[in-house]
């Protein structure tokens, strides 16, 4: 059975952390606030998965709550994440991405993201796709005060 999922994920941008996106460490004047690295894209990601295989959300799995997960990286998540789609019997077959930020350009950083999301969910590249989007200067995304992403994966399962 073919099963798809759907994540999404917003951050308010902060000067005090560095900017994760996708596992990489990318240069821009703000960072993004939250329990963990707050790598908005990895979160968008590990939700997509947990929603494919029935698992609910990110929230469930890693509360804001849970002091021993403050500053956890994303990419460990994913690592998480994956480990109970192999529970489940489930087989990645891809994964699409998008960042929507209005700074900084993402496009330099995509092969990188790519890179580091695919290892961690023990994935081929070629099945990880990531790009970016501005919002056009509109709401609060596009007045720079936070970045979003959207994912859905696909999976078989079982």
């Amino acid at each position: 059975m073919i099963r798809s999922g759907i994540g999404y994920d917003i951050h308010r941008l902060t000067k005090r952390r560095k900017l994760i996106l996708g596992g990489v460490e990318v240069p821009h004047s703000h960072g993004l606030e939250g329990h963990s690295d707050a790598d908005v894209l990895s979160h968008a990601i590990a939700d997509a998965l947990l929603g494919a295989i029935g698992a609910g959300d990110i929230g469930q799995h890693f509360p804001n709550t849970d002091e021993s997960l403050r500053g956890i990286s994303s990419i460990e998540i994913l690592k998480r994440v994956t480990k109970l789609l192999t529970d489940k019997g489930a087989r990645l077959m891809n994964v699409d991405a998008t960042l929507i930020a209005e700074a900084p350009k993402i496009a330099p950083h995509v092969p990188a993201m790519r890179e580091k999301i695919a290892e961690a969910i023990g994935a081929s590249e070629s099945n990880v796709n990531v790009k970016a989007t501005t919002n056009e200067k509109l709401g609060a995304i596009g007045q720079g005060e936070g970045m979003a992403a959207i994912a859905i994966a696909t999976v078989e399962m079982e």
